[in-house]
């Protein structure tokens, strides 16, 4: 009876698990596409789905006419159907037609999803972001706009984004579960794909869309998040000149603003830099760029933005993302002096 009980339970599993599954947040769900890749997957996905329930009720319906219809009433033996062209070349083909429904539209969105031409034409004006993935954080370079950025992505809504995928450690995935499937970062090749950011469901998310490392790749794996900031065309390019203006560090607005720049200097810049400008190669870049961290969302890409997180964060960045290269790297600093560099950072803005 206990036993039975239990097996109770999973048509309520069931049912809880439909609803729940429509429960998704417009920033981060797959169910809820956001650019035309998403959309794309989203209908493989549903015409999947739709083959597979239909293949499972028609043979619920046999099995149950089946067994309702044919049961055995006496001692007659049925008359065997074995060696039955008919029902061979039905059961056969059958399921090549499903086959074939499902394979031609996936074909057609692989070759699609694929296509990353534009990247390697020199008169194209596409818009081409290389992405260097790192122990626990992201680094975002425009090629050609000359600028470096971290942890938060800046695109462009309603036109495509083509993105080079390279790993500086260990093997990671870049995935916006949002606005499209994930695509593995590689450390001894560079991945190319492409994706495109809707701008009216980039404006239901806020214009802020959720992204993750999606390859197990050490003990903070599950705290390797970045945020897409997807803004309209002319906004892009107000944010990309506002970061090629910067061309010094910023100077500090305040007095305990100066004293954590003092701090920086001494401290932080030999591995975070505060101008946007392209000047070391990948291998140099050892540390998030700071250039806007004012203008971020998050702290470290998992704490809300708040000078109080940046103190928590600096005073221990082991505690937040475990196995960080950035712990003990630094001295030990007093609640002064991490205000006053707190008080440095928040003020790194471009806009």
């Amino acid at each position: 009876m206990k036993r039975l009980s239990n097996w109770r339970l999973v048509p309520f599993f069931a049912i809880l698990a439909l609803f729940l599954s429509g429960c998704g947040k417009p920033y981060l769900s797959t169910l809820q596409p956001a650019g035309e890749v998403a959309d794309m997957q989203y209908g493989l996905m549903k015409l999947s789905t739709l083959i597979m329930v239909g293949v499972i009720l028609v043979v619920t319906i046999i099995f149950i006419l089946v067994l309702v219809r044919f049961r055995r009433k006496d001692d007659k033996i049925p008359n065997q159907v074995e060696g039955s062209h008919k029902l061979e070349i039905i059961w056969t083909v059958i399921p090549i037609l499903l086959l074939l429904i499902l394979a031609v539209p996936t074909v057609a969105d692989t070759f699609k999803l694929a296509d990353v031409s534009q990247m390697d034409n020199k008169n194209s004006k596409a818009l081409v972001v290389n992405v260097r993935a790192h122990l626990y954080w992201w680094d975002f370079e425009y090629p050609g706009k000359g600028i470096v950025t971290s942890n938060e992505l800046v695109v462009p809504t309603n036109q495509k984004v083509y993105f080079n995928l390279k790993s500086m450690d260990v093997k990671h995935a870049f995935w916006i579960p949002a606005v499209g499937g994930k695509l593995d970062v590689d450390t001894d090749n560079i991945n190319k794909f492409w994706l495109e950011f809707d701008n009216t469901k980039a404006n239901e998310a806020g214009n802020l869309f959720y992204g993750k490392c999606a390859e197990l790749c050490g003990p903070s794996h599950a705290l390797m998040d970045f945020k897409v900031k997807a803004i309209s065309k002319d906004k892009f390019d107000s944010w990309v000149t506002a970061m090629k203006n910067v061309k010094a560090p910023q100077k500090a607005d305040s007095a305990s603003a100066q004293q954590g720049q003092e701090i920086f200097n001494k401290s932080c810049i030999g591995c975070h830099a505060v101008t946007p400008a392209n000047k070391m190669p990948d291998t140099a870049r050892v540390a998030p760029n700071l250039t806007n961290f004012g203008d971020r969302s998050r702290v470290a890409g998992i704490l809300p933005h708040t000078k109080e997180e940046v103190k928590n964060w600096i005073r221990n960045p082991e505690t937040y993302k475990p196995g960080n290269k950035m712990a003990g790297k630094y001295p030990q600093m007093s609640e002064d002096q991490l205000n006053a560099l707190a008080d440095y950072l928040m003020g790194l803005k471009v806009q």
